[in-house]
């Protein structure tokens, strides 16, 4: 059974320029974005009253935005004070924020060089994105049949709502088979990410990541491949075939959502959350509180042969 509708819901949202109650908050059935998917988000999360990287996601956000051809109305800037100013008009310290931009309705087809571009804020409280009893033990994730595309057939770098259909469709056909996410290839066939977060797997004690070369370079994975050299844990960035998978020992994703989260299966091959992928997750709780600062943390104690 569905929970409590979004729409229905005590708050404040920031809708271009000015604060709205929650419920008043909408868009005409006819706006461009509804109907074309030109609209880009973000989706960040605020630990202690404080917004993690708040600055790098705005930046991702006017960079989107512009990808998609908009005439953005808000700098960098003013979007972290628009975004800390919903905090507090919300009151909300260990939240979810959602800046989102779209194209209006004053024009009704694929042309839309006339729409508004309307910006909005919203915040919430957020828990953990998944259940925590079993994000300890590692999600399970299905191998999806949709993939991502090429970046000559989508802008696949920008954090755009078109780009998401896929991963809904993905994540549902997971979910209705017990799954908790899945797991996407690429146009080619290489290992990509689930669908809302990148994927990282041990191998002899390294790390390796797909490039992403098709498909977000999340905020949320820059950070993990800090945390590893922090550790003194090699980063390897490559293309990886699907079959390598069971060279991995330990699995991993991350993402604003996810954070850092144990994967315990992929399709046919499994892992076990193990040193490296409980550090991380340790390192990356400490991070977005304040009780770590990257270069001052000590080599993990792991040797690469167990």
């Amino acid at each position: 059974m569905a929970g409590p509708s979004f729409a229905d819901h005590d708050g404040w949202i920031w809708m271009d320029g000015e604060f709205i109650e929650w419920r008043d908050a909408k868009a005409h059935i006819l706006t461009h974005a509804l109907h074309y998917g030109s609209s880009v988000f973000e989706g960040e999360r605020s630990y202690d009253g404080v917004i993690f990287k708040s600055k790098e996601h705005s930046d991702r956000l006017v960079h989107s935005a512009k990808t998609l051809g908009m005439d953005v109305p808000v700098t960098s800037e003013e979007l972290c004070e628009i975004k800390n100013a919903v905090m507090r008009k919300n009151g909300i310290q260990e939240g979810y924020i959602r800046p989102v931009m779209w194209r209006g309705s004053e024009m009704m087809g694929i042309s839309a060089q006339a729409n508004t571009i309307h910006v909005a804020v919203a915040a919430w409280v957020w828990p953990s994105y998944f259940d925590p009893a079993e994000k300890i033990k590692g999600i399970k994730l299905k191998m999806s049949p949709w993939r991502r595309p090429a970046e000559n057939m989508a802008p696949v770098h920008a954090k755009a709502a078109g780009l998401y259909m896929i991963c809904t469709l993905a994540k549902h056909e997971a979910e209705a088979e017990g799954f908790q996410d899945a797991l996407m290839l690429d146009y080619r066939g290489y290992v990509a990410e689930a669908t809302g977060a990148n994927v990282f797997f041990v191998i002899d004690g390294k790390l390796h990541t797909p490039l992403p070369d098709c498909f977000l370079n999340g905020i949320t994975r820059q950070t993990a491949i800090d945390l590893a050299h922090n550790r003194g844990i090699e980063v390897i960035e490559r293309h990886m075939q699907p079959e390598e998978m069971a060279n991995a020992t330990e699995c991993f994703v991350t993402g604003t959502a996810a954070e850092i989260t144990p994967v315990s299966q992929i399709g046919e091959y499994s892992f076990t959350p193990g040193d490296i992928c409980k550090t991380l997750v340790q390192d990356y709780e400490d991070l977005v509180r304040g009780r770590l600062t990257l270069g001052k943390t000590p080599s993990l104690a792991v040797d690469a042969a167990d």
